[in-house]
C-alpha cells in the first residue's frame, strides 16, 4: 500500500539520549521538489493573475507612465494640474520621509491612479465595442457601414495595439464582457406567441393570446422590474438560477436525464493496449489542467476578435456534485493530486505526481497495468456502490449522511469526491465498426449509462477506457455545457495522437519507473442496510438505462461543403431536415428545442432556439404536397432557413425567449405570485430536443491532412417520454453524425426509424438544389 511505502521513509528509535530520527534522503529530495513545484505554481498563478487583472494594459505600461510623469516633473511641467502637490501635503513628514521622497512618492501615486483610470477607460471602451452585435445579423459577404466602423475600431488604433501587445490569457477579457441584457416583455411575449402559432389551432391560439395579454398587463411589469434589478446587481441574471433550479434542485436521477457523453475518434484507435491509452490520455488531461489552472489557454474568439466567456472552464477538474435532501451543490477544489480508478468492482487511488512533477505516460501505464493485473475481489457492497450516483438524489443524500460520514467509508468517499476526475477501466469492448450497424448505438449507451454502476455520475466527468483502447467521457451537466468539455477533449485527442504517441508495440514512450508505489485499494465497510439502498438505486437506474433507445447515424452522402455551395447555413439545413423527418415520423409538428450559446456575455451559458416556426411548417407541408413545384419548395426552404438563422442570432445576442420567461417564473415563485401564463409555458414538453456539438474549436488536428482523425461527437438522453433527443456534429466537409435517443416504452418513437427519416429528409432537401448540384 502507498501509505505503508511512504511510512518506511521515516524511522526512529528511542535511546537514552532521546529520540534518534532517521530520514530517507530520497524522500527528503521528493519533499523538497514537491515544495519547489508548489511555490512555482503559486508564483505563476500570481503572475498570471496580475496580468489578467490589469488587462488590457500590462505591468510594464505602469512603469512607462511613472517614468513619463517623473520626466515631466524634472522638466518643471505639472501634468497633474496640482494633484501631485495635494497628495504631497497629505503625506506625513518625518526623518524617513524627506521632501524629495514625498515628491517622488506623490508622483508615483498619481501615475498609478492615472494608469488605473486608463485601464478602466479601456475596459469600458472595449465593453461598449463588444456590446455591438450588428455584425452577427449581416448577410454573408455584405457589411454595413456601422459594422465596418466597429470592426476597424477593434482591429486598428491605439486600443488594439495595447490589446495585441501581448497574448491574452484565458480570463483576460472577463471584466470587459458585457452583461446579458433583459429583453422587453413585449418582445418576449410576441416572439413566444409567434413560436407556438404553428402548433395551435385558431381557438387554442386565441386562448393563449388572451392569457399572454393578461400576463403582459399584470403581473409582468412587476416581475420585470425585479428581474432588471437583478441584472444590474448580478454578473448574469440567468446563470445562477439556471444552475440551481434546472440542475441542482432536480431530485430525479442525473444518469441519462442530465449527464451527456462524448466519443473518441471515429475511425482511429492509436493503441489497443488499455493501460497505454489510459496513461497517455490522463497525462494529456493533466497538461491541459496545468494550462487551465495557470490561465494560459487562449480564449475563444468569434471572427478571431470577439471573445467568448471563459468562466465555465474553472470547474472542469477537481469538481464533484454533492447530493442533498432538497438541493445538491457543486464542490470545487484546487490542486488535487490524485485520481480514483474503478475496475471490476474495485476502487483504486492513483497519485498523479512524483518528485514534484506529473507522472510520465510510461509511469501512468505501469500504475494502470497494475490495476488491470490485480486479482483481488470486491468488498461487500463495493461493486454497485457507484449506482448511488445513478439513482434518485434523496436516497443517495440520506445514505451519504448515514453510512459515509465516518471511518473508512468517509475516507474512501472523500478520496473519490476530491479526485481530479474519475477513471473507469472498462471490461467491455466498444467503438465504431462499419460491419456492425449497431456498434455506435451500443457505444453511445455504454458511455451514457454503462452498467449503471461503473461510472461516478457526480464527478465533473468520468473518463472511460475500454479493453480495446477506445475511450469516451461521461459529463455531469450542472457545472458546464458540452462546448467546454469538447474544448478539453479536442486538446487531449490531439496531444495523445500527435505529441505523446506510442511505441511500435503500442506502449507509452519513455522509461518505466518500477520504484513507484502501487495504487491503493480504497477500503469500505458497507452495512447490509446500505447495500439494500445501493441495490434499490441500481434497479431504478437499470430501468432507466434499459428504456433508452439509441441510434448512431453516420450521414456521409454530403456535408458542410455542399450545403454551403447551396448558400445555406448548415445548421439551418439540418434543423429543417429534422422538422421534415419528425413530421414524416409522427405525422405532426412539435415544440422543438435547439441549444444556442450566449457566451458573448459574461457568465453566459445557453439559450433556446424554437426551431419549429410558421415558415418551417409551411416548407414541410409543401414537401409533402405533390402539387407543389420544386421552385415553390425551394423558395419556402430559403425563407424558413433565413427565419431560423435570424432566431439563432437573436438567441446568441440575448434576445431569446425561454431564459427570460424562466427567470420571470422564478421571480413569480419567490414573490408568491400565481401566473397561469408562466405555468403553461414552463410545462410545455420539448418532444424534439436538439443540439449541435462544436467541431475544431482549437484546430489542433488538420482533418484535411488526416481525414481519419475526426471526432464522432456526443449525445444525450431523451428529454420527453414520447420524444426524441438529437445531437449532431458536422465533421469536416463531407460527414454529419447524428446521435438519436428515445424510449423503448413509447409506442410513438423509434430511434432507428427516425434516423432513416433524417437521412431521407437530408437527401430530399438536397434534391431541391439538383440543377446546381449536377454542375458541381
Amino acid at each position: 500500500m502507498a501509505e505503508a511505502h511512504q511510512a518506511v521513509a521515516f524511522q526512529f528509535t528511542v535511546t537514552p539520549d532521546g529520540i534518534d530520527l532517521q530520514l530517507s534522503r530520497e524522500v527528503l529530495k521528493h519533499i523538497y521538489l514537491s515544495g519547489v513545484t508548489s511555490w512555482k505554481k503559486r508564483a505563476i498563478r500570481f503572475k498570471n493573475g496580475v496580468l489578467t487583472g490589469v488587462y488590457p494594459a500590462s505591468p510594464s505600461s505602469w512603469l512607462i507612465v511613472v517614468i513619463a510623469i517623473m520626466s515631466t516633473m524634472y522638466a518643471r511641467i505639472d501634468p497633474s494640474m496640482g494633484m501631485i502637490d495635494r497628495i504631497k501635503t497629505s503625506l506625513p513628514v518625518s526623518e524617513f520621509m524627506t521632501v524629495q521622497t514625498q515628491t517622488v512618492l506623490s508622483a508615483i501615486l498619481f501615475a498609478t491612479g492615472l494608469w488605473l483610470s486608463f485601464i478602466f477607460l479601456l475596459r469600458y471602451i472595449l465593453k461598449a465595442l463588444l456590446s455591438y452585435h450588428g455584425w452577427i445579423f449581416e448577410s454573408h459577404g455584405k457589411m454595413s457601414f456601422s459594422t465596418k466602423v466597429w470592426l476597424c475600431s477593434l482591429k486598428s488604433g491605439y486600443l488594439v495595439k495595447l490589446l495585441s501587445g501581448r497574448r491574452p490569457l484565458l480570463y483576460s477579457f472577463q471584466a470587459s464582457l458585457p452583461h446579458l441584457p433583459v429583453p422587453s416583455i413585449d418582445d418576449t411575449i410576441n416572439r413566444y406567441l409567434e413560436s407556438v402559432r404553428p402548433l395551435l389551432d385558431d381557438e387554442q391560439y386565441k386562448q393563449m393570446e388572451s392569457v399572454a395579454n393578461d400576463f403582459k398587463k399584470d403581473p409582468a411589469p412587476k416581475l420585470q422590474k425585479h428581474l432588471k434589478l437583478k441584472s444590474w446587481w448580478a454578473t448574469n441574471y440567468v446563470s445562477d438560477w439556471w444552475e440551481e433550479y434546472i440542475y441542482l434542485r432536480g431530485r430525479d436521477p442525473i444518469m441519462v436525464n442530465s449527464n451527456f457523453y462524448t466519443m473518441d475518434l471515429l475511425y482511429v484507435i492509436p493503441t489497443h493496449r488499455q493501460a497505454s491509452r489510459a496513461a497517455n490520455v490522463v497525462h494529456a488531461m493533466l497538461q491541459y489542467r496545468r494550462k487551465l489552472e495557470r490561465g494560459e489557454l487562449t480564449p475563444l474568439r468569434a471572427l478571431g476578435i470577439v471573445p467568448m466567456c471563459s468562466f465555465q472552464y474553472e470547474r472542469m477538474f477537481n469538481t464533484t456534485r454533492i447530493p442533498g435532501i432538497e438541493t445538491d451543490f457543486v464542490q470545487h477544489l484546487k490542486d488535487r493530486k490524485h485520481l480514483v480508478v474503478y475496475h471490476r468492482g474495485r476502487f483504486f487511488k492513483v497519485w498523479l505526481y512524483y518528485g514534484g512533477r506529473h507522472l510520465l505516460p510510461s509511469e501512468l501505464e505501469l500504475q494502470f497495468q497494475r490495476i488491470l493485473d490485480d486479482k483481488s475481489e470486491p468488498q461487500p457492497g463495493e461493486i454497485k456502490l457507484p449506482s448511488l450516483t445513478a439513482g434518485n438524489r434523496v436516497p443517495w443524500a440520506r445514505a451519504r449522511l448515514k453510512y459515509f460520514n465516518e471511518g473508512v467509508n468517509r475516507a474512501s468517499l472523500e478520496a473519490i469526491e476530491t479526485a481530479a476526475f474519475f477513471l473507469t477501466l472498462d471490461d467491455e469492448t466498444h467503438g465504431y465498426d462499419p460491419e456492425n450497424i449497431r456498434s455506435l448505438d451500443l457505444y453511445a449507451k455504454s458511455l451514457l449509462h454503462g452498467k449503471c454502476y461503473d461510472r461516478w455520475f457526480d464527478k465533473s466527468f468520468t473518463l472511460i477506457v475500454y479493453k480495446n483502447g477506445k475511450i469516451g467521457v461521461n459529463t455531469e451537466h450542472s457545472w458546464a455545457d458540452s462546448p467546454i468539455i469538447g474544448h478539453m477533449w479536442e486538446y487531449v485527442l490531439a496531444t495523445d495522437c500527435f505529441h505523446l504517441g506510442y511505441t511500435a508495440e503500442g506502449h507509452c514512450k519513455g522509461d518505466i519507473n518500477k520504484s513507484l508505489a502501487p495504487p491503493t485499494r480504497l477500503q469500505w465497510d458497507i452495512p447490509k442496510a446500505c447495500q439494500v439502498i445501493i441495490e434499490g438505486s441500481y434497479m431504478i437506474a437499470k430501468g432507466i438505462a434499459d428504456d433508452v433507445d439509441f441510434h448512431g447515424c453516420l450521414f456521409n452522402e454530403f456535408g458542410k461543403s455542399l450545403i454551403k455551395k447551396c448558400r445555406t447555413s448548415p445548421d439551418a439545413f439540418i434543423q429543417l431536415a429534422l422538422q421534415l423527418a419528425h413530421y414524416r415520423d409522427k405525422g405532426e409538428f412539435c415544440l422543438t428545442y435547439e441549444s444556442s450559446m450566449t457566451r458573448m456575455f459574461r457568465e453566459g451559458r445557453t439559450e433556446t432556439v424554437r426551431s419549429c416556426t410558421c415558415e418551417s411548417t409551411a416548407f414541410v407541408k409543401a414537401m409533402e404536397d405533390e402539387r407543389t413545384t420544386n421552385e415553390q419548395r425551394l423558395a419556402l426552404f430559403k425563407k424558413a432557413a433565413d427565419k431560423h438563422q435570424n432566431m439563432y442570432r437573436l438567441a446568441m445576442t440575448g434576445a431569446g425567449i425561454d431564459r427570460h420567461l424562466f427567470c420571470l417564473y422564478i421571480v413569480s415563485k419567490v414573490m408568491d405570485i400565481d401566473s397561469p401564463f408562466l405555468k403553461q409555458v414552463l410545462s410545455e414538453p420539448w418532444r424534439l430536443s436538439t443540439s449541435q456539438t462544436p467541431q475544431q474549436q482549437l484546430n489542433l488536428i488538420d482533418i484535411q491532412k488526416f481525414p481519419k482523425y475526426v471526432g464522432a461527437g456526443g449525445g444525450f438522453g431523451p428529454v420527453a417520454d414520447d420524444g426524441y433527443g438529437v445531437s449532431y456534429i458536422i465533421v469536416g466537409e463531407d460527414l454529419i453524425t447524428f446521435h438519436i435517443s428515445s424510449k423503448f416504452s413509447s409506442p410513438e418513437t423509434d430511434s432507428f426509424r427516425f434516423g432513416q427519416n433524417i437521412r431521407q429528409a437530408m437527401l430530399d432537401i438536397r434534391a431541391l438544389f439538383n440543377p446546381k448540384e449536377k454542375k458541381m
